[in-house]
This record gives C-alpha cells, sequence and structure tokens, in this order.
C-alpha cells in the first residue's frame, strides 16, 4: 500500500498557511436578510470546507440556531453585524461541542455584549479572540512537524509494502490523541463554567 507521506505534510501545512479568519472590517455594518448572510458566510469562510458542495451555513441552521437559543432572534427578518459575529463562533464550536455547550459558553456573552453601548463589546472580543488564533498558526505548523518526525519513526520493522500507511496511521493517531484531549478539556472547563454560573442552556436567564 503505497502512500506518499510527505505530500501529505506539505499539503497540509498548505493549507494551515492559509487558514484565515473573518475581519471584523470585513463585516458589513449594515442589517443583512437571511440570503445575503449566507452568501456573506459561504464566501468568508469558504477556504475551511473539506469539499467542494459542502455548505457554510443554510436557512435551516440559522433558524434552528435561533430556535435553540444559540443566536438572538432577528429584528424585522434582518441580522446585524453582532448576529454575524456570533454566527461565526457557532460555525467554529460546532464542529467539536454539543448544542448544550455551545449554549452555556455564548449564552453570557450575547446576554451582556449583544447590542452592547459599553466599549466591550461582540466586536471588540471577537477582534481579540480571533487575532489571538491567527498568531498560532507558526506554534501549530511546527507542533505538527514534530508529530509527524514521530510518526515517521514508527513501523520501521513494517513490511515495506504497508510501511507508509503504517506511518501515516500512526500520525492521525497522533494528532486524534491530541484532539481527544483537548475535546475533553474543554468540556471539563465548560462544565466547571456551568456549575460557577449556574446558567441556564437556554440563556434566558440565570435560576
Amino acid at each position: 500500500m503505497s502512500v506518499n507521506t510527505e505530500s501529505i505534510i506539505h499539503n497540509i501545512m498548505e493549507r494551515i498557511s492559509g487558514i484565515g479568519y473573518v475581519k471584523p472590517e470585513d463585516i458589513p455594518n449594515i442589517d443583512l436578510y437571511m440570503d445575503q448572510v449566507t452568501t456573506f458566510m459561504e464566501a468568508q469562510l469558504a477556504h475551511s470546507k473539506r469539499y467542494k458542495d459542502d455548505k457554510i451555513l443554510t436557512k435551516t441552521m440559522i433558524n434552528n440556531y435561533a430556535k435553540n437559543n444559540l443566536l438572538p432572534s432577528p429584528e424585522k427578518k434582518r441580522y446585524s453585524k453582532e448576529h454575524l459575529l456570533v454566527l461565526i463562533f457557532i460555525y467554529y464550536f460546532k464542529n467539536i461541542l454539543s448544542i448544550n455547550d455551545i449554549q452555556t459558553l455564548l449564552g453570557p456573552l450575547t446576554d451582556k455584549y449583544f447590542k452592547s453601548d459599553e466599549n466591550l463589546d461582540l466586536t471588540s472580543i471577537y477582534t481579540e479572540v480571533f487575532s489571538m488564533e491567527k498568531g498560532q498558526i507558526e506554534a501549530l505548523q511546527k507542533e505538527l512537524l514534530e508529530r509527524y518526525e514521530i510518526a515517521q519513526g514508527t513501523f520501521k520493522d513494517a513490511p515495506e509494502e504497508d510501511r507508509d500507511f503504517l506511518k501515516l496511521f500512526s500520525f492521525i493517531c497522533l494528532l486524534s490523541f491530541d484532539v481527544y484531549v483537548k475535546k475533553m478539556l474543554i468540556e471539563q472547563m465548560i462544565d466547571d463554567l456551568r456549575a460557577t454560573t449556574d446558567y441556564d442552556p437556554k440563556h434566558k436567564s440565570k435560576k
């Protein structure tokens, strides 16, 4: 079984280099209708698709987020800049967290900072968080290369025809374990947050 692991790691590094985030200044300051929201999100987050035909957000998804109190309801069927910021957070969180966990995490933010007149609002929170994430790309590339080198040192005595595949399997296992541990830690922090704040997942009010 022939697997070109060097080509795979090269493609991974290339894709990571192209990772960006939706800049606050790129988000319209005017309210948008549903079709405009989905078009905007599709254009801005297209780089994160696995397959070309994948949808970033659909009308059904957005309606369900509002129904489940993840997203404040639109005003007269129009969505503000703050709505878009919340949708971006949801988009990233939904790949690793349950709806209930996202409610616990975003509920306090939307309750206090959605349409806030204070200096600290959703835009400033979003800007600080995502600019920090963007700065981690170089560190992530270094970390991935270290794990790749570790995986390349495995299965030296395996049959030659299987060696590349087994090394790739080792690399995927290392990355998967990393994701598993981080996901477990995130869930624990959210559980602690829920217990500490006694926050209602529906985030309509505190108990």
